[in-house]
């Protein structure tokens, strides 16, 4: 059955759809056919789904019926509307469009596109001889089936190693192999989350952890982080014990996406409450290897944990190569073996290849993370640099670690910078996909992960924009169609 958002809700999500640069110059329902397609191009109207009959549109907005109409006639005009006569209208994709890596649906031809949307790196150097060794011990795998629903024993035994190192004693049975660290998460709400389960999660926080939860129809509370502080302690560990939620999906490492680092003080004490309010805490850790400055890392969370309410998932995505789809979860043993269980029902396991490949990186560890550390602080200092002296409005903190600014923009406008981008060629992540309900319109997140002349020359077309906007939004004004006989 095809889901259908209404007037209201579409209302919500198109926001000041009405201040794009250029607005002035263009019709009423041009504006708001591109305002759509920014949402259909951000991901945050899906495909499939039918939209609000051009009345109860029109109504929600305040705007004449009439411009609805057109504008829903140039979205089938341009292929981002199929419409039926009394079954209505829902969104769909041109033929010129695919998915990006993001996830999200991009034109084919965007060759010259700076991608701000993605925070990952490119592959090591590493990456093809480790390749190569790997291809060399695959043979001693190939008399088997091949299927390790919890990974093979090398990898399984690296990972527990690390752990143990970061000051938390781990054994190869307490790890499981997934495909990555989004398939982790997937498969712990699987095992602990029934659908329409409570849970708790930072406000802002990863987009495809939302995604995760929506699938799994959980209900989502929030606990907002400060620009400046990150987490407020009374507020985190009160909201626990109000609402008791059934999970609690935290990143304490380095957050995504504002960098933050929760101390060591407020881990033990959030586990000690999590335990008193029946609460599973997952810890995603997929940027623990990136501090920054030589910040130094307290304890994991898992530490504190003496009643197995603590999952930690990681994996080789951030420090490495996110094409290596390699991640893990971090658990007692035996609610290692109930996923290993629960997998069976999704892929059975992950492939032997990219497993050897994974052990032969994380070898050299050492050498690879340094690179990975210097390269990041190199390109965030130039993005920090160039943001200060284009776009000095924007606050901005410099975080520890991980691979992203966590910007306050100098109004609510990061929705329509986010589509405006889009026509000189920089892609961005607004800051209403890392939240609910359309809020965060004050924030941007900007990865670090690219080349420092790629991030130069993308502010600078930011820069243009963003004065851009402010000359359209000056001049906006709601018109009628003009009436004629």
């Amino acid at each position: 059955m095809t889901s259908q958002v209404r007037g209201v809700q579409l209302a919500r999500l198109l926001g000041q759809w009405h201040a794009l640069p250029g607005r002035r110059r263009s019709p009423d329902y041009a504006a708001l056919a591109a305002a759509v397609r920014g949402l259909l191009a951000d991901g945050r109207l899906p495909l499939g789904v039918r939209l609000p009959a051009e009345r109860e549109l029109a109504e929600a907005l305040r705007i004449s019926r009439t411009t609805v109409t057109a504008a829903y006639r140039q979205l089938r005009e341009t292929g981002h509307l199929a419409s039926r006569r009394g079954a209505g209208s829902w969104t769909m994709l041109p033929g010129t469009h695919r998915v990006a890596s993001t996830g999200l649906w991009t034109p084919l031809d965007d060759r010259d596109m700076i991608d701000l949307g993605v925070a990952a790196l490119a592959a090591p150097p590493e990456l093809v001889p480790a390749a190569r060794a790997a291809l060399e011990d695959l043979p001693r795998y190939l008399s088997g089936a091949g299927y390790h629903p919890t990974g093979i024993i090398e990898l399984r035994e690296a990972v527990a190693r690390a752990y143990t190192e970061r000051g938390l004693p781990t054994s190869a049975e307490q790890i499981m192999v997934t495909s990555g660290t989004q398939h982790a998460l997937d498969l712990v709400l699987r095992l602990a989350l029934a659908p329409g389960g409570n849970v708790l999660v930072e406000s802002p926080t990863y987009p495809n952890a939302l995604a995760a939860l929506a699938a799994r129809r959980a209900r989502i509370s929030t606990h907002g982080l400060a620009v400046d502080a990150g987490w407020d302690a009374d507020l985190l560990l009160g909201s626990v014990r109000q609402t008791r939620p059934k999970l609690a999906y935290l990143i304490p490492e380095f957050q995504n996406p504002t960098g933050h680092l929760m101390p060591a003080e407020l881990r033990e004490r959030l586990v000690a409450t999590a335990h008193a309010a029946g609460t599973d805490l997952v810890v995603d850790e997929s940027f623990v290897d990136l501090p920054l400055d030589g910040t130094p890392l307290p304890p994991p969370v898992a530490v504190f944990d003496r009643h197995s309410r603590v999952i930690s998932i990681g994996g080789m995505s951030k420090p490495y190569w996110g094409g290596l789809r390699i991640g893990w979860v971090r658990a007692s043993a035996p609610q290692v073996q109930r996923l290993a269980a629960a997998r069976v029902g999704v892929d059975m396991a992950s492939p032997v290849l990219d497993q050897l490949v994974a052990v032969h990186l994380l070898a050299q560890a050492p050498a690879i993370v340094a690179a990975r550390r210097a390269q990041l602080v190199t390109q965030r200092d130039a993005l920090l640099d160039v943001l200060a002296e284009r776009l000095p409005d924007w606050r901005v903190g410099v975080p520890r670690g991980g691979v992203t600014l966590w910007v306050e923009l100098d109004g609510p406008i990061s929705s329509a910078l986010a589509r405006a981008a889009e026509e000189v060629g920089v892609r961005l992540a607004p800051g209403p996909r890392f939240g609910l309900d359309g809020t965060l319109e004050r924030f941007l997140r900007l990865p670090f992960t690219l080349p420092a002349a790629d991030l130069v020359e993308a502010v600078g077309r930011l820069a243009a924009i963003r004065y851009d906007l402010d000359r359209g939004a000056g001049r906006a004004r709601w018109r009628e169609p003009a009436v004629i006989a």
